[in-house]
């Protein structure tokens, strides 16, 4: 669009650079940010009638031409009004956002094809990513839109419809025996060594500005109204991080009103809380879990690059921090289920089970307007569900015996 621009803007320092093929400042050392300058006047009915993927906020994304962009059609997914989740946990404002239902199921599509889409831009050969599953199938799907290699480095324990929805897609996988953090060091090495962009890592500051149109989407969804409370699951902390950056760049082009009253909450799984437990202890440093043991696999991220700055968002925003048990999670993602008819992953599960907590706790006004992330997709990760499930009984086929059954409420179980 002419006349927008884009800068990288170091987090720690404040200094600008132009907008290449980098991730840190050359000045600090720090993380670099997206920064844009020059947009044009937006209005909320700039973006009536648009398409509807996260891509109708074009001016606030990194990619300069619409030529460039590769998209699968993500993005806009429903913001469910969750009476009957509401009513079991006491709450009469609760909304979910539902991204299982992205075209590679989960949120990943966001940042996966905002930094595919720069990777494109900036001319680059080839992508990866390191990842817990989710990541590699997203980033594997955009890189066959744009007919680029693809190369994910992966956990050897990751669940087996990731590893095979990512070699469906025609990735480069390479299972590392070892954590995602083994994972995430291979990866930047070799993408450092051969100019490969991985989009987590050397393109990270493109990556996280797609998941910034979380807070977008909720924002117009809701009247563009800003929710009181947001409950976001966190791995590596780029997510709410990035939705934060959302709300306030709707702030700053007076799309939304204030967000004095805006709280965050941050969702971790008990087995790898790296940031829970700096949050509980009071600690603005965060100690890596260097064993993450958890059923929620797409959270196990025992070193989160932003764990820091998850921290600083919530005692900016008033927010706080929990985490849930392996047995929580299973009976949120049941619970939800159950409720609104919505299969999450146990990363959505550990979000279900943080808000019920705070609402058991009466840690939340009934009425307060409530956005829970929902990140995945239940059919990615059933292998843990099933053991709290009760698998039904054949029965032999006479219509009579399995009416009477029914009529119980008690075939099949």
């Amino acid at each position: 669009m002419a006349g927008r621009k884009i800068a990288l803007r170091c987090r720690e320092c404040g200094a600008e650079s132009e907008p290449e093929f980098r991730y840190v400042c050359s000045e600090c050392f720090g993380p670099l940010d997206v920064a844009y300058h020059d947009l044009p006047r937006l209005e909320r009915s700039t973006f009536e009638g648009r398409e509807q993927t996260y891509w109708r906020y074009f001016e606030l994304l990194p990619v300069l031409e619409k030529s460039h962009i590769v998209s699968i059609g993500a993005g806009m997914t429903p913001l469910v009004k969750a009476e009957r989740l509401g009513r079991e946990l006491g709450l009469t404002n609760l909304y979910v956002k539902n991204d299982s239902v992205n075209p590679s199921f989960s949120f990943k599509d966001r940042p996966a094809g905002v930094a595919v889409s720069k990777s494109v831009e900036l001319g680059l050969s080839s992508v990866g990513c390191a990842s817990t599953g989710n990541l590699a199938s997203a980033t594997a799907a955009h890189a066959a839109r744009a007919g680029l290699p693809c190369h994910v480095f992966v956990p050897g324990d990751v669940e087996a419809p990731k590893i095979a929805q990512a070699l469906s897609y025609g990735a480069n996988y390479i299972a590392i025996d070892g954590t995602y953090d083994d994972a995430n060091r291979v990866a930047a090495r070799v993408g450092d060594q051969y100019g490969i962009g991985i989009v987590n890592i050397n393109m990270r500051s493109y990556y996280v500005e797609g998941s910034k149109t979380l807070a977008y989407e909720a924002a117009e969804q809701l009247g563009w109204r800003v929710p009181d409370r947001l409950v976001v699951p966190v791995g590596s902390g780029a997510m709410l991080n990035a939705i934060c950056k959302g709300f306030e760049e709707l702030r700053d082009a007076s799309l939304v009103g204030d967000l004095s009253a805006m709280r965050v909450d941050a969702a971790q799984p008990r087995g790898c809380a790296p940031v829970v437990d700096a949050f509980r202890s009071g600690s603005d440093a965060v100690k890596p879990v260097e064993r993450p043991e958890t059923v929620a696999k797409s959270l196990a991220i025992g070193d989160p690059g932003d764990g820091r700055y998850v921290l600083q968002r919530l005692k900016q925003y008033g927010g706080a921090a929990a985490d849930a048990t392996d047995a929580e999670i299973l009976e949120a993602i049941k619970l939800l289920a159950r409720t609104e008819g919505i299969f999450t992953e146990p990363a959505g599960g550990v979000a279900v089970a943080a808000l019920a907590r705070a609402a058991g706790a009466g840690d939340m006004d009934r009425d307060e307007l409530t956005v829970c992330y929902i990140t995945g997709n239940g059919l990615k990760a059933i292998e843990p569900l099933m053991g709290v499930l009760q698998a039904p009984r054949p029965m032999r086929a006479d219509a009579g015996t399995i009416g009477a059954a029914v009529a119980r409420g008690g075939a099949g179980r």
